[in-house]
């Protein structure tokens, strides 16, 4: 029956919305009524010439904080975070839990502690890095870069490390005031740390009233970036990449992609797990081991490209903003690629089968160094490698009016993916089917994730139940549909919005709960040093 009503919705779609010009009607409207909101999420500080979003200080300011807090987790617990997701410490775990039945717990009581769960640490991993990892690593490292030069690959890279901290106190909370219901399925993520976590230290109305605005903004965001954003530019990509024209080219594709979507979030997420799991290495490989084929066919201009990237960093020439520009460019790319401190991975990774939260904070700081210092930087060293020669100019002035950077031999202009496409397919002959495929994958990808993250978030306003989850999982299949046939701009923007603004709840959270991850931290560092 519900999967019928997911095909049934998605069929009657284009019927319900699209008369001609009737999207962009809505879309005009839409901006009017939000722009006040987008300017302020949006709102850029002039600093040295060099516009700078107000949303990366706490971002990466607060990351920087639990990385001295923490004494740099990202690479002191590195190990033990690759052992985790091996699994070696899970017979422990299991024992754990057999012998707090023995003594005499409460079946409840030890489902509240945590001993259940619905997925293993690889798949939490990858369910929350199929949200993260997409265009942002081909597209938008690829302005990154050609904005800021070689050298805003190096504060990518520091950045990503910093998130890692950010990561790992978010995801430790999010297990450890997850809630579990007696079938086993779990609740979990900013929400329930905020309303849960600050009401035991006193602060119980704030806590939900941070509680209330996260779960609004993680709706809204699920339905526009999280979706809407990733089928428009898989659609487009489609088009692009085959040739195939027509009005209704974007809607069949986004029937197409949103009964695929349906099959996979009705099973909840452990059908979700199961399918990130098998794409989110599928596509690592894929995607990094070209990158590796290219580094090698061009192992000469190494040496020469890191040191671009090294010297660009602090002695950057032709940057607008100079040295200050250079980071912010790597700054932005990393904070806006990786998620870390906006609380929506949290969510995935609640959802882990363990008896110590901690376990999985550590697992999770994994995801941005996958993310942003392995895969984005691939990109980047690509395409410095790239231009080791010349054949466009870094910085501002040499962006076209489209916004991408002018070839010095062709005058073509390449940005976003087209540059990172082009870069690929110099050396490696029709890698645009691969990255079609690939930018596929990560949209399906992500839009499976967000759409956990949205109905948890709707869930927690809306109430658990039959009825409720799946009337979110209707409407989110409808708006693939929408996202996939439309041009909404402005609703997008407005999404986007949503999703940095869930930053502001969450931090406050994280801030004021650090020392529950200490001692969370304490106690699964004692469990395992033993192994």
């Amino acid at each position: 029956m519900k999967k019928t009503l997911v095909i049934l919705s998605t069929l009657l779609t284009p019927a319900l919305v699209f008369a001609e010009g009737l999207d962009k009607k809505i879309d005009d409207a839409f901006g009017w009524a939000t722009q006040d909101f987008v300017g302020f999420i949006f709102y850029q500080f002039n600093i040295g010439g060099v516009d700078v979003p107000w949303v990366l200080f706490p971002l990466i300011l607060g990351a920087l904080y639990f990385t001295i807090y923490f004494r740099v987790p990202g690479i002191r617990l590195f190990g033990i975070a690759v052992n985790t997701v091996r699994g070696k410490y899970e017979h422990t775990e299991e024992m754990e839990a057999d012998l707090n039945i023995v003594d005499g717990d409460e079946p409840d009581t030890i489902r509240v502690e945590g001993v259940d769960g619905e997925v293993n640490h690889f798949q939490a991993l990858t369910a929350a890095l199929s949200a993260t990892v997409g265009l942002g690593n081909i597209a938008g490292v690829a302005v990154a870069v050609a904005i800021g030069g070689p050298g805003a690959t190096f504060w990518m890279i520091l950045a990503g490390l910093l998130g890692m901290s950010s990561k790992f106190v978010e995801c430790t909370l999010g297990v450890t005031y997850r809630e579990i219901d007696s079938t086993g399925k779990v609740y979990g993520g900013p929400m329930y740390y905020l309303s849960k976590g600050l009401a035991l230290r006193g602060m119980g109305g704030l806590g939900k009233v941070l509680a209330i605005l996260f779960a609004i903004m993680c709706i809204g965001g699920s339905f526009g970036g999280g979706n809407m954003f990733q089928a428009n530019q898989a659609a487009s990509m489609f088009v692009s990449s085959t040739g195939i024209q027509g009005g209704y080219v974007g809607t069949a594709f986004g029937i197409v992609m949103a009964i695929l979507v349906g099959v996979v979030i009705i099973g909840g997420i452990k059908r979700i797990a199961t399918v990130t799991e098998k794409i989110v290495p599928f596509m690592a490989v894929i995607y990094v081991g070209a990158a590796l084929i290219i580094i090698v066919l061009n192992i000469s201009h190494v040496p020469a490209a890191f040191a671009q990237i090294f010297e660009g960093a602090f002695a950057p020439t032709a940057i607008t903003g100079g040295f200050f520009g250079v980071l912010i460019q790597g700054f932005r790319r990393a904070a806006f690629s990786n998620e870390a401190g906006i609380g929506s991975a949290a969510i995935a990774h609640s959802a882990v089968k363990t008896t110590h939260s901690a376990s999985e904070g550590v697992v999770a700081l994994l995801e941005p160094f996958i993310d942003t210092v392995v895969i984005c930087t691939m990109t980047a060293l690509v395409i410095v490698l790239f231009n080791t020669e010349g054949a466009f100019n870094y910085g501002d002035a040499a962006l076209g009016a489209g916004g991408g950077v002018v070839l010095n031999t062709t005058g073509q202009e390449l940005g976003g993916v087209d540059l990172t496409a082009y870069v690929f397919e110099s050396t490696i002959p029709y890698f645009s089917i691969v990255l079609t495929i690939a930018v596929i994958l990560f949209a399906f990808s992500t839009m499976i994730s967000w759409s956990y993250y949205g109905l948890q978030s709707w869930t927690f306003l809306f109430g658990k139940g039959k009825t409720s989850e799946s009337t979110y999982k209707v409407l989110f299949c409808v708006f693939v549909v929408l996202g996939a046939a439309s041009q909404m701009g402005n609703v997008l923007n407005f999404s986007d919005a949503m999703i940095f603004a869930m930053m502001v709840p969450n931090m406050i959270g994280l801030l004021i709960l650090v020392p529950v991850v200490k001692e969370k931290l304490k106690v699964y560092l004692d469990h395992i040093k033993n192994f």
